[in-house]
């Protein structure tokens, strides 16, 4: 199947995302003015979006191999230009500076932070910081950090090195951490438990799933939707489905958890390999009432779910709900549908998609032109627009280009005027069909295959055409058989040649 995939589709499918990293030592910085400016709490401080994004934006115009402390550079010059300088600011430029891969760049403003004696870093600023090491460096330089931290505030950041542990499998090593984090006193969360038993999981150790269950039961630690939904896949590979369901049950007897879409799904794949196909559709439909119309997180997971089960309808059903959600469309969730597509045969279907999703491109590239003052460029959007077959946006664009044809030699193509006039036929939109010839009349641009659509428009709807035939006389456009057909049948409802 997938050697019918075109070849550009096929390609971008293809494509990986890997993080650039370099080894360059951890830079030594010093705050060049009075710790007084940086303001306190991120909840005490409210900052002007406007003005933590030209920060923002001023960071990212560093070139990515810049000198060691560039980023620092930058932050110092920042705070001397505003004489106020907050902690959400830099906060957001971090985050920032990760989702852009700027690894060294973010740690750079960390030294920046950390050489400011009277700022205090919180758990999430020692959690990032020990990602960006990771990320930056390795798991092993990242531990060395934790290591060294001393207050109760850093050592909460303890769920970060035992995440590291989990994503490269290292069960020895996440063990002895837990053992460490209790024997210390230190609080231990759901989230704790719910990255051990991951590991479990990955490692097909299901019955320790079920010990670590144990021990949260005995040491009062609440479960909440992962931990069930880990429980509940253990379940399935160590005593069977009837085990499933009663977790289940006691998931839905806990008043402390909401049953969301996720747990359906992990109910629908574990009747899945069961073979029980009737459920599986029963919890995908209640998986689907339990999405966010505000949000996309979790479509993607059920149209997955769908193509597992070679369901097409299902799979287009759920993107098509994904696209209403506002917001743009992120990158992966084009991917998810085209590869489930592909999955479930639907190779055309897939073809669509991405003509869709490059279309989207287009649309901001074209709105960026346009505020920076670029002449625009409507056939090029009108053409993607039909081919992707959203004719509402292939209409509004003719209509922004023919109002424009006044001032230019441009001149729409036949095909795309042609399509447009099929479309206003087939939605039977008889007003806006002949509102459109009229303003085509005007460029001497209408065409027998136009009136055609046209005229259908009038007789799906039944009702009584306009002047048509003494416009086609006045456009000089010579009459074919099937128009001779056609007028026939509109004379069936009493078609009137009144100009």
């Amino acid at each position: 199947m997938a050697a019918a995939v075109p070849m550009r589709l096929a390609g971008l499918l293809g494509l990986g995302l890997a993080s650039r990293t370099r080894p360059n030592p951890k830079p030594h910085l010093s705050c060049a003015f009075s710790s007084s400016t940086i303001s306190a709490p991120l909840a005490a401080d409210r900052v002007r979006e406007d003005e933590s994004g030209l920060l923002s934006r001023r960071l990212l115009r560093l070139r990515f191999r810049s000198p060691r402390g560039a980023a620092a550079a930058a932050i110092e010059r920042w705070a001397r230009e505003r004489v106020h300088i907050s902690q959400p600011e830099l906060r957001r430029a971090i985050a920032m500076l990760r989702r852009a891969r700027r690894y060294e760049h973010a740690l750079e403003i960390f030294s920046w932070m950390e050489s400011c004696n009277s700022l205090q870093l919180s758990s999430w600023d020692h959690a990032a910081r020990l990602d960006l090491i990771a990320k930056a460096y390795s798991t092993s330089q990242a531990e060395e950090y934790y290591n060294k931290l001393q207050s109760p505030a850093a050592r909460q950041a303890a769920s970060f090195p035992l995440h590291c542990y989990v994503t490269e499998r290292n069960v020895q090593k996440a063990e002895y951490f837990m053992a460490q984090l209790q024997s210390h006193g230190l609080p231990v969360d759901p989230h704790s438990f719910n990255e051990i038993m991951k590991l479990y999981v990955a490692t097909c150790q299901y019955e320790k799933v079920l010990s670590v269950i144990d021990l949260m039961k005995r040491n009062n630690i609440p479960r909440n939707v992962l931990s069930y939904n880990l429980w509940m896949n253990a379940c399935a590979e160590v005593s069977g489905v009837a085990s499933v369901q009663s977790v289940f049950q006691e998931m839905l007897n806990d008043e402390t958890v909401e049953v969301g879409w996720s747990t359906y799904c992990t109910l629908a794949n574990i009747f899945r390999k069961n073979g029980l196909n009737t459920k599986v559709q029963a919890c995908l439909r209640k998986a689907e009432t339990k999405l966010s119309p505000t949000g996309r997180l979790g479509y993607s997971f059920v149209m997955t779910c769908y193509a597992a089960l070679n369901d097409s309808d299902g799979v287009m059903r759920l993107w098509e709900a994904s696209k209403s959600a506002p917001g743009r469309i992120p990158t992966a969730n084009y991917m998810t549908a085209m590869l489930c597509s592909i999955k479930v045969g639907d190779i055309s279907q897939a073809e669509w998609i991405f003509g869709s999703w490059w279309i989207e491109k287009a649309e901001r590239l074209h709105l960026h032109m346009l505020e920076k003052g670029a002449c625009p460029n409507y056939k090029t959007l009108m053409e993607g627009y039909v081919q992707s077959r959203q004719m509402d946006k292939a209409v509004g664009c003719m209509k922004k280009g023919l109002s424009l044809l006044k001032s230019c030699h441009w001149r729409p193509p036949l095909e795309l005027m042609e399509a447009i006039g099929k479309h206003f036929e087939e939605q039977g939109n008889f007003d806006d069909a002949y509102r459109y010839i009229k303003v085509l009349r005007r460029f001497n641009l209408t065409s027998l295959p136009l009136y055609k659509s046209l005229i259908r428009a009038y007789i799906n709807a039944d009702v009584v055409p306009p002047n048509i035939l003494e416009m086609i006389a006045k456009d000089q456009i010579d009459m074919d058989e099937e128009m001779d057909r056609l007028i026939i049948l509109a004379g069936k409802i009493d078609i009137t040649c009144n100009g």
